[in-house]
């Protein structure tokens, strides 16, 4: 960590706990672009895991920051439901979200969840391995020696992206739209990428154009294992309005994308701030399963995931009304020291990795979970062949999201090849 974040992390700490703990609203995209969201659910682990937020931008909340309360609250599907949204959303845009499986509840969920999960099956990730190392291998080959570069750029979209496309069977050529689709999609309008809501509608015909052609394409054409001709194809599915089939197509594009992504940078930046465990890692590459489990557990990609109460219900010690939106913070989870020892050190081969809580629990937990490690840990293994070290040159740009915690940007150098 640079001396300029530690400042900052010493700052944020201070104002966290000069607070009025009825003041404290986590649900700020600056603390998580500045990395500082930290000591606020420090602070309300230790003192109110069940907290009640009443005024911020997206009106009252409730957060949810323990481990074991945010599974409760992830497998209760009954009490706390996906629908109408599963972000903590703009007021104004609450009356229009996009449909979705993931934001639906049984038994509609279901159906639609097993129409596309059999391309993230055991079978189609044996026959999706060879595809992704020949790629990462291709990627790493042509990466300059000696010279910085965004490793983001070039590594981590560039990755994702032809999996990603390879999954809808749309033309590598056009991988890099998915790559800005999935940005727009979590972007927050005015800050950067999308300039108004009016702005990110106008992408979004576009983005709804692309894939209208594909569904057109694939319904018209036999079954096959593709996620646009299941969905075209299913019996759950096929009969889905436009715009419930777009709402599935961006849940997949920003599921198959961001978490991935960023998990693969975080992957270099938590090795290079903590050498020790990257020493560790290239004098034993066994490690690697165990290192891709402890890095999507320390990035989080997905800081949190909302649920609305459907009845009243005492939790936690407190009385949550119907109708509440109730956000579990995975982000602060992972940082739970009743769960996880030493939870805010990075360490590569703990003795239960897989104990995270980055993918979710229950009927909604992340469905592309395996081929996300899956990715990571070939990508590594392409990496530790070839690269005695990936020295990061500077910090990261983060990204301005309370749901996404990602990275823009990451400078880094790789002085030479083995």
């Amino acid at each position: 960590m640079a001396d300029g974040e530690i400042v900052h992390l010493r700052d944020a700490r201070a104002e966290a706990y000069a607070l009025p703990l009825e003041a404290i609203n986590p649900a700020q995209q600056r603390l998580f672009q500045s990395d500082t969201m930290w000591p606020y659910f420090e602070r309300l682990r230790k003192e109110s895991p069940v907290h009640f937020t009443a005024d911020s931008a997206y009106g009252p909340y409730w957060s949810i920051t323990k481990y074991n309360d945010i599974m409760a609250v992830d497998t209760n599907h009954q009490v706390f439901s996906s629908e109408p949204a599963i972000t903590i959303v703009d007021p104004e845009f609450e009356q229009g979200p996009l449909p979705m499986f993931i934001a639906m509840d049984p038994p509609k969920h279901d159906v639609q969840r097993k129409t596309v999960s059999p391309a993230v099956s055991p079978s189609n990730l044996q026959v999706l391995g060879p595809l992704i190392r020949e790629r990462a291998a291709k990627i790493l080959d042509d990466l300059p020696i000696g010279q910085e570069f965004d490793w983001v750029d070039k590594v981590s979209m560039e990755l994702t992206a032809m999996t990603l496309a390879t999954l809808f069977d749309m033309p590598q050529e056009h991988r890099r739209q998915l790559t800005y689709w999935s940005d727009v999609a979590t972007a927050v309008p005015g800050q950067g990428l999308v300039e108004s809501h009016e702005h990110k509608m106008q992408i979004f015909g576009e983005y709804h154009a692309y894939f209208t052609e594909l569904w057109n394409q694939r319904v018209n054409a036999p079954p096959a294992g593709d996620l646009i001709s299941m969905l075209a194809h299913g019996e759950a599915t096929r009969n889905m309005s436009p715009w419930e089939y777009f709402g599935n197509v961006v849940l997949l594009t920003v599921g198959g994308n961001d978490t991935t992504r960023n998990t693969i940078t975080g992957s270099v930046l938590a090795l290079n701030q903590n050498p020790d465990q990257y020493a560790k890692l290239r004098d034993n590459p066994g490690l690697i399963p165990s290192m891709v489990s402890e890095t999507i557990r320390w990035q989080t990609p997905l800081a949190h995931m909302r649920r609305t109460a459907k009845q009243d219900i005492e939790f936690g010690g407190k009385t949550i009304r119907k109708g509440d939106k109730v956000v579990m913070w995975y982000v602060s989870g992972n940082r739970d020291d009743e769960v996880i020892e030493n939870p805010g050190a990075y360490i590569i081969d703990r003795t239960r990795p897989r104990t995270h809580i980055s993918f979710g629990f229950g009927i909604h937990r992340c469905i592309g979970n395996r081929l996300a490690e899956l990715q990571l840990q070939i990508v590594w293994e392409e990496i530790l062949k070839r690269f005695p070290v990936i020295e990061v040159t500077g910090p990261p740009k983060r990204v301005y999201s309370t749901f996404v915690k990602g990275y823009e940007s990451l400078p880094v150098v790789i002085p030479r090849r083995h």
